[in-house]
Protein backbone atom coordinates (compact mmCIF):
# COMPACT_ATOMS: atom_id res chain seq x y z
CA UNK A 1 0.00 0.00 0.00
CA UNK A 2 2.79 2.57 0.92
CA UNK A 3 4.91 1.22 -1.92
CA UNK A 4 6.61 3.25 -4.68
CA UNK A 5 5.25 2.05 -8.21
CA UNK A 6 7.90 0.17 -10.00
CA UNK A 7 9.53 3.06 -12.20
CA UNK A 8 9.16 5.13 -9.16
CA UNK A 9 11.48 3.09 -7.49
CA UNK A 10 13.80 2.46 -10.08
CA UNK A 11 14.00 6.00 -10.45
CA UNK A 12 15.34 6.20 -6.98
CA UNK A 13 17.90 3.41 -7.58
CA UNK A 14 18.71 5.04 -10.60
CA UNK A 15 20.06 7.63 -9.09
CA UNK A 16 21.45 6.21 -6.23
CA UNK A 17 23.78 4.22 -8.84
CA UNK A 18 24.64 6.84 -11.46
CA UNK A 19 25.11 9.61 -9.07
CA UNK A 20 28.82 10.44 -9.56
CA UNK A 21 31.01 13.10 -7.78
CA UNK A 22 31.62 15.38 -10.76
CA UNK A 23 34.53 17.25 -11.50
CA UNK A 24 33.78 18.32 -15.19
CA UNK A 25 31.65 21.39 -15.90
CA UNK A 26 30.09 22.93 -19.54
CA UNK A 27 29.01 26.34 -19.68
CA UNK A 28 25.75 27.54 -18.40
CA UNK A 29 23.78 28.54 -15.26
CA UNK A 30 21.23 26.50 -12.94
CA UNK A 31 18.07 27.64 -13.82
CA UNK A 32 16.73 29.04 -10.90
CA UNK A 33 13.72 26.85 -10.32
CA UNK A 34 15.88 23.59 -10.63
CA UNK A 35 18.28 25.17 -7.86
CA UNK A 36 15.27 25.93 -5.59
CA UNK A 37 14.02 22.45 -6.28
CA UNK A 38 17.55 21.38 -5.01
CA UNK A 39 17.89 23.44 -2.06
CA UNK A 40 14.18 22.42 -1.15
CA UNK A 41 15.36 18.89 -1.27
CA UNK A 42 18.31 19.58 1.28
CA UNK A 43 16.24 21.17 3.62
CA UNK A 44 13.85 17.91 3.71
CA UNK A 45 16.92 15.77 4.83
CA UNK A 46 16.74 13.93 7.96
CA UNK A 47 18.29 15.40 11.34
CA UNK A 48 19.52 14.24 14.68
CA UNK A 49 16.93 15.83 17.38
CA UNK A 50 15.22 17.75 14.26
CA UNK A 51 17.99 20.15 14.67
CA UNK A 52 18.38 20.88 10.92
CA UNK A 53 22.13 22.53 11.21
CA UNK A 54 22.64 22.88 7.65
CA UNK A 55 23.34 26.55 6.91
CA UNK A 56 23.66 26.94 2.63
CA UNK A 57 25.38 29.81 1.68
CA UNK A 58 25.35 30.16 -2.31
CA UNK A 59 28.15 32.43 -4.21
CA UNK A 60 26.94 34.51 -6.36
CA UNK A 61 30.21 36.89 -6.34
CA UNK A 62 33.06 36.15 -8.92
CA UNK A 63 35.60 37.37 -6.64
CA UNK A 64 34.28 35.06 -3.60
CA UNK A 65 34.38 32.20 -6.16
CA UNK A 66 37.83 33.30 -7.04
CA UNK A 67 38.99 33.59 -3.34
CA UNK A 68 37.52 30.45 -2.89
CA UNK A 69 39.12 28.27 -5.36
CA UNK A 70 42.59 29.75 -4.03
CA UNK A 71 41.39 28.23 -0.64
CA UNK A 72 41.10 25.05 -2.44
CA UNK A 73 44.49 25.33 -4.39
CA UNK A 74 46.65 26.05 -1.07
CA UNK A 75 45.26 22.97 0.26
CA UNK A 76 45.52 20.44 -2.98
CA UNK A 77 49.24 21.53 -3.11
CA UNK A 78 49.85 20.60 0.89
CA UNK A 79 47.34 17.73 0.28
CA UNK A 80 49.65 16.52 -2.21
CA UNK A 81 52.59 17.00 -0.29
CA UNK A 82 51.71 14.93 2.36
CA UNK A 83 50.60 11.74 0.59
CA UNK A 84 54.26 11.24 -0.18
CA UNK A 85 54.87 8.45 -3.00
CA UNK A 86 51.16 9.34 -4.42
CA UNK A 87 51.78 13.09 -4.62
CA UNK A 88 52.19 13.08 -8.33
CA UNK A 89 49.70 10.58 -9.41
CA UNK A 90 47.03 12.98 -6.62
CA UNK A 91 48.07 15.99 -8.75
CA UNK A 92 46.96 14.55 -11.78
CA UNK A 93 43.42 13.98 -10.67
CA UNK A 94 41.16 16.83 -11.15
CA UNK A 95 39.13 17.35 -7.27
CA UNK A 96 36.98 20.86 -8.40
CA UNK A 97 35.11 22.48 -10.84
CA UNK A 98 34.86 26.08 -8.83
CA UNK A 99 36.02 28.13 -11.79
CA UNK A 100 33.43 26.21 -14.12
CA UNK A 101 30.18 25.14 -12.50
CA UNK A 102 27.26 27.25 -13.25
CA UNK A 103 26.63 27.52 -9.52
CA UNK A 104 29.02 27.26 -6.38
CA UNK A 105 27.77 26.37 -2.81
CA UNK A 106 28.82 26.18 0.58
CA UNK A 107 27.40 23.66 3.44
CA UNK A 108 28.31 24.63 7.27
CA UNK A 109 27.32 23.49 10.18
CA UNK A 110 25.36 26.05 12.24
CA UNK A 111 26.75 27.80 15.34
CA UNK A 112 24.85 27.54 18.71
CA UNK A 113 25.21 23.43 18.52
CA UNK A 114 26.09 22.56 22.00
CA UNK A 115 22.35 22.88 22.86
CA UNK A 116 20.97 20.17 20.96
CA UNK A 117 21.50 17.11 22.99
CA UNK A 118 18.65 14.85 22.13
CA UNK A 119 20.66 12.43 19.91
CA UNK A 120 24.21 14.12 20.58
CA UNK A 121 24.76 13.23 24.06
CA UNK A 122 27.25 10.42 23.01
CA UNK A 123 27.56 10.80 19.74
CA UNK A 124 28.29 15.02 19.03
CA UNK A 125 29.26 14.62 15.63
CA UNK A 126 26.00 13.22 14.67
CA UNK A 127 25.65 16.92 13.58
CA UNK A 128 27.89 16.38 10.90
CA UNK A 129 26.06 13.31 9.84
CA UNK A 130 22.87 15.43 9.22
CA UNK A 131 24.86 17.65 7.11
CA UNK A 132 25.70 15.01 5.22
CA UNK A 133 22.37 13.71 4.85
CA UNK A 134 20.89 17.08 3.72
CA UNK A 135 24.13 17.14 0.55
CA UNK A 136 22.98 13.72 -0.27
CA UNK A 137 19.56 14.70 -0.70
CA UNK A 138 20.55 17.38 -3.44
CA UNK A 139 23.05 15.37 -4.64
CA UNK A 140 20.42 12.32 -5.86
CA UNK A 141 17.84 15.64 -6.82
CA UNK A 142 20.80 17.02 -8.70
CA UNK A 143 21.49 13.78 -10.67
CA UNK A 144 17.55 13.19 -11.22
CA UNK A 145 18.00 16.66 -12.80
CA UNK A 146 20.64 15.82 -15.02
CA UNK A 147 22.89 18.03 -13.42
CA UNK A 148 26.40 17.08 -12.05
CA UNK A 149 27.64 17.99 -8.69
CA UNK A 150 30.98 17.36 -6.84
CA UNK A 151 31.64 17.71 -2.83
CA UNK A 152 35.08 19.81 -2.48
CA UNK A 153 36.26 18.77 0.99
CA UNK A 154 40.07 21.03 0.78
CA UNK A 155 39.45 23.69 2.35
CA UNK A 156 40.93 25.48 5.44
CA UNK A 157 38.10 25.77 7.59
CA UNK A 158 39.22 28.91 9.15
CA UNK A 159 39.76 30.67 5.96
CA UNK A 160 36.24 29.85 4.61
CA UNK A 161 34.91 31.05 7.65
CA UNK A 162 36.87 34.05 7.36
CA UNK A 163 35.91 34.76 3.73
CA UNK A 164 32.33 34.13 4.12
CA UNK A 165 31.72 35.95 7.64
CA UNK A 166 30.60 32.78 9.50
CA UNK A 167 30.12 33.05 13.34
CA UNK A 168 31.76 31.59 15.77
CA UNK A 169 31.39 27.69 16.06
CA UNK A 170 30.07 27.64 12.46
CA UNK A 171 31.81 25.64 10.54
CA UNK A 172 31.94 25.13 7.06
CA UNK A 173 32.38 21.21 5.54
CA UNK A 174 31.81 21.18 1.70
CA UNK A 175 32.04 23.56 -1.51
CA UNK A 176 29.53 22.16 -4.05
CA UNK A 177 29.82 23.09 -7.53
CA UNK A 178 26.96 22.04 -8.97
CA UNK A 179 26.36 22.64 -13.11
CA UNK A 180 25.70 21.46 -16.54
CA UNK A 181 27.88 18.35 -17.76
CA UNK A 182 28.82 16.88 -21.05
CA UNK A 183 27.97 13.22 -19.77
CA UNK A 184 28.49 11.57 -16.42
CA UNK A 185 31.24 9.48 -15.53
CA UNK A 186 31.03 5.46 -16.14
CA UNK A 187 32.48 4.67 -12.60
CA UNK A 188 33.51 7.10 -9.49
CA UNK A 189 36.21 9.34 -11.33
CA UNK A 190 39.02 8.32 -8.57
CA UNK A 191 38.22 4.46 -9.26
CA UNK A 192 38.12 4.91 -12.59
CA UNK A 193 41.56 6.54 -12.40
CA UNK A 194 42.85 3.68 -10.42
CA UNK A 195 42.83 5.41 -7.22
CA UNK A 196 41.30 3.51 -5.29
CA UNK A 197 38.11 0.72 -6.08
CA UNK A 198 34.57 -0.23 -4.16
CA UNK A 199 34.89 -2.39 -1.40
CA UNK A 200 33.03 -5.69 -1.76
CA UNK A 201 30.21 -5.74 0.38
CA UNK A 202 31.09 -8.63 2.32
CA UNK A 203 34.19 -6.97 3.56
CA UNK A 204 31.34 -4.21 5.31
CA UNK A 205 28.48 -5.45 6.02
CA UNK A 206 28.25 -8.06 9.36
CA UNK A 207 25.66 -9.98 11.17
CA UNK A 208 25.49 -9.89 14.67
CA UNK A 209 29.26 -9.25 15.60
CA UNK A 210 32.23 -7.19 14.28
CA UNK A 211 33.99 -9.19 10.92
CA UNK A 212 31.03 -12.22 11.20
CA UNK A 213 29.82 -13.26 8.05
CA UNK A 214 26.03 -12.26 7.15
CA UNK A 215 24.51 -15.06 6.48
CA UNK A 216 23.41 -14.61 3.05
CA UNK A 217 25.17 -12.57 0.35
CA UNK A 218 23.75 -9.10 -0.15
CA UNK A 219 22.72 -8.30 -3.30
CA UNK A 220 25.34 -6.76 -5.60
CA UNK A 221 24.72 -3.35 -6.74
CA UNK A 222 25.25 -3.03 -10.84
CA UNK A 223 28.74 -2.52 -12.35
CA UNK A 224 27.75 0.78 -13.01
CA UNK A 225 27.59 2.04 -9.54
Amino acid sequence: MNRFTEPEIDAVYRAIYERRDMRHFVPGPVDAQTLDRLIRAAHHAPSVGYMQPWRIIRITRPEIRTALHAIVEAERQATAQALGEREDAFMKLKVEGIRECGEVLVVALMDGREKYVFGRRTLPEMDIASVACAIQNMWLAARAEGLGMGWVSLFDEDAVRQLLGMPAGARPLAILCLGHVEAFYDKPMLEAEGWDTRRKLDVCVFENAWAAPAATEPVQSPDKA
